[in-house]
């Protein structure tokens, strides 16, 4: 709750120099990087979506919400009273509040409910948005959102899901899909003994004689994400190998399926989502596509879902930034404010000019989604992996160097930034690691000859603007253009393809002190490898201006 007139005057002390509260302002307006991109790559349909979304975010209700769900982890119950089995998550009343916010203003569903331009960054930019407030619920929000992509390649048996989506809102308690407001869906693909090789999967599949379509499944999950969900998209062995398949937790004879919660995952954080171990025994499922086609028929979710790795991280990036801007603004050493002491100006001016380069490359990629033709889609698989592997390999230390701008009261819980550090390695484990994610790449360049096109003309209108970035590109281009990429070389060419990408997009569309800056400093010969080690020449108050909130 709000706290009125806070005492100041203590018996043994007065407390001065200390920056005011956080809370009560517009997240998405004090954001210049980002209104820029919204309304370059989308326009003002999501300008106004963003306006409303970020005006509620900002309050310190909501900022409380936030802090609550977190504080407040969710609880298995395997039993009821009577000793039935009801395998079900109880949730603090604050998550409630926050999923049933995201899903009135259509964080699941704005890229399947609208026909705009950048309907697809809709979804990645309000995601964003909403994780500066709160990150955990964006788990199930994001795997919905991602679900209907992979649903409407199979409208035969997935439609009754898709309509329950699309224009639907939050309605927690479990009932028949037809019954309800509004669904979600999850994921359960990994398995103990395979992670991320999920082809060593051994949940089996057996049909249901007389009933076309449906199966049995028997075997485990060692991460079902948001077990909550209303239905699930899973693999398993049928007889023709290994498919993809949809597990309701009402059966179509309006029972609980035979689905188990082992035990809740106890995560470093995203402690309001609860994550699970699950098994099927003889669970009834449909299978969407045919057997066999397991992995290509997932792969649609699984490129959405990174839209929504890439964007949580960005507003995880946002919020920790906004913190260290308000901080260094409010506080005072050695006679000056931290803001004015040119060596915190450098940090804070290194990390403004990283987060508007992961703003450019996420709402770029979010707008290619968007794409029909056969060079955007290579392109949009490609620039999602990018931005995955880079951004998500960035952030845990970006959010780190905004914490020590804090000081020591940056390493307290009663502040957001714990909670953000916590959070930040997680969107670069989930949905493929930095390795897996950088053989992704390397495959997509050997497979798909139109990805590089479309790499190439991002590229193109960049050219002859920057030396580094001219420079950077001519290296990186003569190493992928020799042909395969050695396996050793997958994690620098991901990074160098990125790093190259952020550069051309902000020589295209930022200012010339932000994309100068950040190609000599992330491209150029005298690369830093700690924050705040820019050159000499930059123009840190042009960055800093863009800052001031």
């Amino acid at each position: 709750m709000p706290r009125f007139s806070p005492a100041t005057i203590l018996q043994t002390h007065e407390v001065t120099n200390q920056p005011p509260e956080f809370a009560g302002r517009n997240l998405y307006l004090i954001d210049t990087a980002m209104r820029e991109a919204v309304l370059r790559e989308a326009g003002p349909w999501l300008d106004k979506r963003m306006t409303a979304l970020g005006e509620v975010l900002g309050s310190e209700r909501v900022l409380e919400l936030g802090d609550h769900s977190n504080r407040y982890p969710p609880e298995l119950i395997s039993f009821d009273r009577y000793g039935r089995r009801v395998d079900e998550v109880r949730f603090h009343p604050s998550y409630h509040e926050l999923m049933t916010l995201a899903m009135e203003h259509n964080v699941h569903d704005v890229s399947w409910l609208v026909d705009e331009p950048g309907r697809h960054l809709g979804h990645a930019a309000l995601l964003a948005l909403f994780t500066q407030a709160e990150a955990g619920t964006m788990c199930p929000i994001n795997m919905t959102y991602s679900a209907v992509g992979a649903f409407n390649s199979h409208p035969e048996v997935a439609q009754p899901w898709i309509d329950a989506i699309v224009g639907g809102q939050y309605d927690a308690p479990l009932r028949p899909i037809a019954e309800k407001a509004g669904i979600t869906v999850g994921i359960a693909m990994t398995e103990k003994q395979g992670g991320s090789d999920v082809r060593a999967n051994t949940t089996r599949a057996e049909p249901i004689e007389g009933n076309s379509g449906l199966y049995r499944l028997i075997g485990h999950k060692w991460f079902c994400s948001a077990p909550m969900s209303d239905g699930f998209l899973t693999l398993a062995h049928a007889p023709g190998g290994l498919t993809c398949f949809l597990v309701p937790r009402i059966t179509p004879t309006g029972d609980r399926n035979a689905i188990h919660v082992m035990r809740l995952k106890d995560k470093m954080g995203n402690k309001s989502n609860a994550s699970s171990e699950i098994e099927y025994h003889g669970a009834v499922a449909w299978r969407l596509g045919e057997e066999g086609r397991g992995v290509n028929n997932i792969l649609e979710m699984v490129h959405h879902n990174r839209l929504g790795t890439i964007s949580g991280t960005l507003g995880i990036m946002r919020m920790a930034l906004a913190q260290a801007v308000h901080h260094v603004q409010g506080r005072r050493a050695f006679q000056r404010t931290l803001i004015d002491q040119p060596i915190m100006r450098m940090v804070v001016a290194d990390l403004a000019v990283e987060y508007e380069a992961a703003v450019a490359l996420v709402a770029r990629t979010g707008r290619v989604f968007d794409g029909t033709d056969e060079v955007e889609q290579g392109f949009a698989r490609l620039a999602v992996a990018l931005a995955k592997y880079w951004l998500c390999e960035r952030n845990p230390n970006f959010v780190f160097q905004c914490m020590e701008s804090h000081g020591g009261v940056g390493y307290v819980e009663e502040t957001p930034m714990p909670r953000l550090f916590r959070e930040s390695p997680l969107n670069g484990i989930w949905e493929g690691s930095g390795n897996v994610i950088a053989l992704d790449i390397l495959r997509t360049l050997s497979r798909e000859p139109l990805a590089l096109e479309g790499y190439r003309s991002e590229i193109a209108p960049a050219r002859g603007v920057n030396r580094h970035l001219d420079a950077a590109t001519d290296e990186l281009f003569a190493l992928i253009d020799k042909g395969a990429v050695p396996e050793m070389r997958g994690r620098w060419v991901a990074e160098r393809m990125a790093l190259v990408l952020q550069g051309a997009l902000l020589v295209q569309f930022a200012p010339s002190a932000v994309s100068d800056a950040f190609c000599q400093s992330r491209l150029g010969a005298g690369r830093a490898m700690t924050f705040g080690a820019l050159p000499a020449d930059f123009d840190v108050s042009a960055v800093l201006a863009r800052q001031q909130f």
